[in-house]
């Protein structure tokens, strides 16, 4: 059960140097860590001409420099890019600053997240060497291939790898990098660029950047026409969940103004699918209805749907694949919606693990990863989920609910696994299929000597505060401080002692698989309060039952039905 806490009090001397602004955003400001009004001024006022030098990031100079003469001489080039919600967008950045200088001779290629993985791979680099590939640049990849780039480099390919994972360690504790000829990624060591940050569309904005300030003028690009790509940097910043702080606030702040006025037929046309109205784009929007689509094109098809949706200025064309990705989409959300009800059925045989593995020959290897998230957020355990693929291996994703590194886990069983990967909290493996059927007791072994002390789960919520503060000048001093993601989360305000009024239950075509509750003061202010996919069971208290709650929640503007509405969205009922 989560634990709850309000915040320090802003000292003295803070408030008063934070003086100019309200109260709330005086406090808000503080637990950001902002205690000067420069600094304040600074986070609320973001200004894209002050961010990093791009020629300050490690291998810059060189992978312009090989791209310049690539260019120059006409060569093939392939941008060859992950799967997910970073790195197509960073995919759609590079395809449409060649689009830009009118460079044709250049390819998108996306591997299949099933039949080919994540990352470089040989049947890939068999196909670029046959097409006479002279230059490979990978997007959100690539850090840790290196066996593929020593075969990259023996058939005389030039590699530049754009990404933002960690390199590869060896057993000695050292860093393994591949042999490339660049690599733009600040997580390696040597690497002096002020924010280690960003994702790899935002590295990828970055390269554009120099190469424009390199050749910019002979190109005939007009000063200022990458902010244009802040769309794209944005979404994928916004989508990958990395911290929003720094650079990434900037790129993420101005990305979306820039998505709200976006001229790509695909992105309007998912929107109006969506019924979003373009110019109120949120990063709510963003997270928990673009991301998710352009998610289900690798996790239900073939990922080149979701690049070809962002790159696409065909509006026919747009319109149909708006349309594919939500009807995969829903089927995405009915095949997890169906194995959620399949696992739940049959968890209690497990409650005793310590290591939770569930599987089926049957299960699509695209949504395991969400499947171990949602086992491993609802019963508090690592979980291990896997299924069969075209191939007939039995592949899977991990998740950790932070009681140990799944990767030391799965390093301590090495002998179950044909091959894994991954990071602390997530992972993906292939098992030998001889040795499935012993996985979860060797995974709980092994958890006892690699185990951690968990965190106790505790939430700590900013402000005590009553209904009255629920109103639209509240709201915009909020909005000061958005985009909201990681590092710079929602705002939770503590709302005491509220009595309910009435109880719903709401959705598309009478689903009832959202909440709503609408409570009163003392004064007898009524404000909605929604909670989006929960039930009345989904609280630690039967509200049912209840006359009076304590609610912590967010504020929360819907325009649904052209209707402007300020509520609350609940965060837990205490």
């Amino acid at each position: 059960m989560n634990k709850y806490s309000v915040k320090e009090e802003i000292p003295e001397k803070v408030a008063k140097e934070l003086g100019k602004y309200p109260e709330i955003l005086r406090k808000l400001l503080y637990y950001r860590d902002i205690k000067t009004e420069k600094e304040a001024d600074t986070f609320l006022n973001p200004i894209f001409e002050e961010n990093n030098d791009p020629y300050k990031m490690l291998g810059m100079d060189i992978a312009v420099k090989r791209i310049s003469t690539a260019i120059e001489n006409k060569e093939k080039i392939v941008i060859y890019s992950d799967y997910d919600a970073d790195g197509i967008p960073g995919a759609v950045i590079l395809h449409d600053f060649f689009k830009k200088i009118d460079y044709k001779n250049f390819e998108n290629y996306i591997p299949h997240r099933v039949l080919e993985g994540f990352g470089l791979n040989d049947e890939a680099v068999d196909g670029f060497v046959q097409k006479g590939v002279s230059l490979i640049i990978t997007i959100d990849c690539g850090i840790a291939d290196v066996e593929e780039a020593e075969k990259i480099k023996k058939h005389g390919i030039d590699l530049i790898i754009v990404d933002h994972h960690l390199p590869r360690i060896s057993e000695k504790n050292e860093e393994i990098l591949p042999d490339a000829l660049a690599i733009l990624d600040n997580k390696q060591t040597g690497s002096k660029y002020p924010d280690k940050n960003l994702c790899a569309s935002g590295v990828t904005f970055k390269l554009v950047q120099a190469l424009i300030i390199k050749h910019g003028e002979s190109w005939g690009i007009k000063d200022g026409w990458e902010k244009w790509l802040l769309d794209m940097a944005g979404l994928a910043t916004l989508s990958d969940q990395v911290p929003l702080i720094g650079e990434n606030r900037v790129i993420a702040y101005f990305g979306m103004k820039v998505l709200r006025k976006s001229p790509r037929p695909g992105l309007q046309k998912l929107l109006t699918k969506m019924n979003i109205e373009q110019k109120h784009l949120a990063e709510d929007d963003v997270g928990f209805m673009i991301t998710p689509r352009l998610n289900a094109a690798s996790r239900m098809d073939d990922p080149l749907r979701a690049y070809e949706l962002l790159a696409t200025s065909d509006v026919g064309e747009a319109g149909v694949l708006a349309d594919h990705l939500s009807k995969i989409n829903d089927e995405r959300k009915l095949m997890v919606t169906n194995i959620m009800r399949e696992v739940n059925k049959n968890f209690s045989k497990r409650e005793q693990s310590d290591v939770v593995v569930l599987g089926n020959p049957k299960w699509k290897i695209g949504v395991l990863g969400l499947i171990a998230g949602k086992v491993m957020d609802k019963y508090k355990k690592p979980v291990f989920v896997w299924g069969r693929d075209e191939n007939d291996l039995i592949k899977g994703s991990c998740r950790s609910d932070g009681s140990v590194s799944v990767v030391e886990l799965m390093t301590e069983t090495k002998e179950f696994f044909a091959e894994f990967g991954g990071h602390e909290l997530a992972g993906g493996f292939t098992v030998h299929n001889e040795k499935i059927h012993f996985l979860e007791e060797s995974l709980s072994i092994s958890f006892q000597k690699v185990k951690r002390e968990k965190k106790t789960d505790s939430v700590t919520y900013d402000v005590e505060t009553g209904l009255d503060s629920v109103n639209m000048k509240n709201w915009k001093d909020l909005e000061k401080l958005a985009p909201f993601g990681m590092s710079n989360e929602k705002p939770i305000f503590l709302f005491n002692n509220v009595k309910v009024e009435k109880i719903k239950q709401f959705g598309k075509n009478g689903s009832g698989e959202h909440l709503e509750i609408v409570v009163s003061d003392q004064s007898g202010k009524e404000i909605k309060a929604v909670a989006f996919f929960s039930g009345l069971d989904s609280f630690k208290i039967p509200i049912l039952n209840q006359n009076k709650i304590n609610l912590l929640g967010t504020f929360d503007l819907s325009r649904f039905g052209g209707r402007t509405e300020l509520r609350l969205r609940i965060v837990d009922i205490i």
